[in-house]
C-alpha cells in the first residue's frame, strides 16, 4: 500500500531517533558546576526535552536577560556538541522506518526544541539529513512541549492537514503536544523515561518498546483508520 502524498512523519530527536540523553546530562552538570549551582538527575528528569530558556528558567532563576540566557544555552550546547562529535547511533529500527516511510510515499519532518545547530549535527553524524523535507528547532517557535506549536509548524511547512500526520515520541509532553495539535503519535520506550502507562493517558495511538516493533504497514493503517 503506497501513501498519498499528504501523509506525513514528523520525528522528535533526542530520545526517539538517537539516545542522547546522558551528553546532555553532562553538559548541564558541567555548566551547573561552572554556575556554582546544584543540578541533579531528579532536575534533568524534570526538564528533559524542553527549551532552553525554559530549561535556565527552572534551573538557574528568571532574573537573567534574554542575552544571558541566550549565552548559557550556547555554553551548554557548546559542551553537548563537542562530546557528540565522538559518536552518535540511530535507536533500533529507526533507519529501517525512515527508509520504509520514503519508500511508501510519506514525507518527513524533525520537530524538536533542541537548538539547530544540534538537530544539523545529528542528522549528519547518523546520515539521515537526506530523509527530511523540514526540520523545526527551537529558533522557530516561542514555546515548547507540550504547547502544540512546533508540530503545527513542521505540517504547516509541509502544507498537510494534522490529522494526516503521525509523530514519533518518547516523552509525554510530547505526546501531549502531538495530540494538542490533532495528529496522530507513537511512542517509543527505548530509552526509558516514560513508563508505557503514562504515555498512553498522555495520548499515545500506540506504544511501543522499540522501533523495530514497528512496520510502514502500522503506521498507514494508523492513518486509514481516521480516514475511515
Amino acid at each position: 500500500m503506497r501513501t498519498g502524498k499528504q501523509d506525513v512523519a514528523i520525528w522528535d530527536v533526542d530520545g526517539t531517533l538517537v539516545d542522547t540523553a546522558e551528553l546532555h546530562f553532562q553538559a548541564w552538570a558541567d555548566l551547573a558546576r561552572e554556575l556554582g549551582k546544584p543540578f541533579s538527575r531528579a532536575d534533568f528528569q524534570a526538564t528533559f526535552g524542553r527549551r532552553n530558556p525554559e530549561i535556565i528558567d527552572q534551573l538557574f532563576g528568571s532574573h537573567h536577560t534574554s542575552q544571558e540566557v541566550a549565552d548559557l544555552g550556547e555554553r551548554k550546547e557548546e559542551r553537548y556538541r563537542a562530546a557528540a562529535q565522538h559518536g552518535v547511533a540511530l535507536l533500533p529500527g529507526v533507519r529501517s522506518l525512515l527508509a520504509g516511510l520514503q519508500e511508501a510515499g510519506f514525507r518527513q519532518a524533525v520537530g524538536s526544541s533542541a537548538p539547530r545547530a544540534n538537530l544539523e549535527l545529528i542528522l549528519r553524524l547518523t546520515g539521515t539529513a537526506a530523509f527530511f523535507s523540514a526540520v523545526v528547532s527551537m529558533e522557530d517557535t516561542q514555546r515548547g512541549k507540550p504547547d502544540p506549536q512546533v508540530f503545527q509548524i513542521a505540517a504547516d511547512r509541509l502544507a498537510v492537514p494534522p490529522a494526516r500526520c503521525v509523530v514519533f515520541e518518547d516523552a509525554v509532553a510530547g505526546v501531549e503536544a502531538a495530540r494538542a495539535s490533532g495528529m496522530h503519535c507513537v511512542a517509543v520506550r527505548f530509552v526509558g523515561h516514560h513508563p508505557a502507562e503514562r504515555l498512553r493517558a498522555a495520548g499515545a495511538d500506540v506504544v511501543v518498546e522499540t522501533l523495530e516493533q514497528l512496520t510502514v504497514g502500522d503506521v498507514q493503517q494508523l492513518l486509514a483508520r481516521s480516514a475511515g
